[in-house]
């Protein structure tokens, strides 16, 4: 099992996903305490690199030991066996390397980072600063372009009210579908509005920028959308002033 509070956090997303694929599969592999003591034959049977390896240490997913074995940290977290059915571990000298804190992860006894003596398919420190360097770039990257698409559409949307309840996260949910395709949902939004305006017939108020964004170009999207130029149903305004169908 899995819990969400694990696999939904923001730490455990930004990895590729070929990481955390091998996350799922180590955990589907570990034995009732959460080691798994062939991690390179998993990774071979998957199609996983050793950089995916690398990144669930460095992000603290997985604890290496000199003897090749892992074990899961969140292990407890993710799991719970009734007594009848746990079944201990046989590492059990790297079992007594390992502390539980108070919400059931692993923790080495003498330290909290990557013991010494690391097998030759994980990478040494320096490795791991440079490839948690090089994702930090990558994601600074990522996001200054999320943001500078996002201000371009902004500064095109009527209803400027609600900017920062649009999160980091939204603008590169934004970014990965599209410019060309938000600012599809966008004319078509400005365009139905304007035309229900003109015509006469019932319109709400815009919505606030944040609504848009965050959920409402859903219903612009070429899969979901449909004009209401020709709705026979809407309500139009008549001569004195009430709204006729």
């Amino acid at each position: 099992m899995f819990a969400k509070n694990v696999i939904d956090s923001d730490v455990f997303l930004d990895m590729p996903m070929s990481a955390r694929l091998l996350y799922y599969d180590l955990g589907m592999r570990a034995d009732d305490d959460g080691f798994v003591n062939s991690p390179k034959k998993i990774m071979r049977m998957i199609g996983a690199s050793d950089d995916d390896m690398h990144i669930l240490i460095a992000r603290q997913f997985v604890i290496p030991f000199e003897t090749g074995v892992i074990v899961i940290r969140h292990w407890k977290v993710n799991n719970y066996l009734r007594g009848d059915r746990y079944k201990e571990t046989r590492y059990l000298s790297e079992k007594e390397m390992l502390e539980t804190d108070d919400s059931g992860q692993y923790f080495l006894v003498n330290e909290s980072g990557i013991p010494p003596g690391i097998p030759t398919v994980y990478p040494d420190k320096d490795s791991i600063e440079k490839n948690s360097i090089g994702k930090d770039r990558q994601d600074k990257s990522s996001q200054k372009q999320a943001n500078e698409m996002f201000e371009r559409l902004w500064k095109k949307y009527p209803n400027k009210r609600g900017k920062a309840s649009v999160s980091d996260k939204k603008k590169r949910e934004l970014f990965a579908i599209g410019e060309e395709v938000i600012n599809k949902c966008l004319d078509r939004y400005i365009k139905e509005h304007n035309e229900k305006l003109s015509s006469g017939r019932f319109c709400p108020e815009w919505k606030n920028g944040s609504t848009f964004f965050n959920s409402g170009y859903v219903d612009y999207l070429d899969e979901n959308y449909i004009s209401n130029n020709d709705d026979a149903t809407s309500p139009a305004l008549s001569n004195d002033g009430s709204w006729e169908t």
